[in-house]
């Protein structure tokens, strides 16, 4: 069975999956989405497949991106007939289901109920920090949306008191915004830990939106029911699954 989060703010149809449900094993075992894996490919469109009946949206439906920590914004009438390279999509168009793949990285899920504008973004700390939430929102403004009609969702991640992270990580975000300082406490000897989904919220409220929060559960710390990027490489596991966050008008 299909295990699909969801968030009470946001009205449009949507889901942030874990893992359980899937066709894949071993390393990848349960609902990898991930083409760019190492997992059998058979086993991925299963899984994709299944998210896809799921959301309820026809065969070619299920739209994901070749995702680089950018800031890029792909705006979709329809379905494009091969992956692009971006790590956000907005659309108005009925039927497209956005899929943000992810493994640690937040999945960002967007709607402005009263203009039918839909958006999804691939944030981790990189893509956050450089505007990639902004990026979104100003894609679906061109669509007709409204900030202070936006609500937004922010799905599973990693937890601050898993993200440990050196000195040089955060002066790259002190240097130029002080105030950043309030997203990191003391670790152990010069480490820190980095709060990503409470950055992320402060980012969306300071741009105006209507609605932001954080749904809550740590990828790193759960690992029945998420992928974690930072936990495969601790364990120095070969390759890691990843999660799939749709939203659809």
């Amino acid at each position: 069975m299909l295990e699909i989060l969801t968030s009470d703010h946001i009205q449009a149809r949507h889901g942030f999956f874990t893992r359980k449900g899937g066709a894949s094993s071993g390393i990848f075992a349960g609902l990898n989405c991930g083409p760019g894996s190492s997992d059998m490919s058979e086993a991925v469109a299963v899984n994709r497949a299944r998210v896809t009946e799921a959301m309820g949206l026809a065969p070619d439906g299920l739209v994901s991106l070749v995702q680089t920590h950018s800031i890029d914004v792909a705006t979709l009438s329809a379905p494009p007939a091969t992956r692009l390279s971006a790590d956000a999509m907005v659309t108005a168009t009925p039927g497209i289901g956005l899929g943000i793949l992810t493994a640690d990285c937040q999945p960002v899920l967007f709607h402005d109920p009263r203009a039918g504008v839909v958006g999804a973004a691939h944030a981790g700390w990189r893509g956050t920090r450089d505007g990639v939430l902004e990026a979104t929102l100003a894609a679906m403004q061109a669509l007709g949306a409204r900030l202070s009609d936006v609500q937004v969702a922010i799905g599973p991640t990693i937890s601050q008191a898993a993200y440990e992270v050196g000195p040089e990580f955060f002066e790259t975000f002190t240097d130029d915004d002080p105030a950043a300082r309030r997203f990191f406490v003391g670790g152990i000897g010069d480490r820190m830990m980095f709060d990503l989904p409470g950055y992320a919220l402060a980012r969306l409220r300071a741009a105006g939106v209507g609605q932001a929060h954080w749904i809550g559960h740590c990828t790193y710390r759960d690992p029945e029911r998420f992928y974690s990027y930072r936990r495969t490489t601790h364990l120095r596991e070969a390759d890691y699954g990843r999660l799939i966050s749709v939203i659809r008008l």
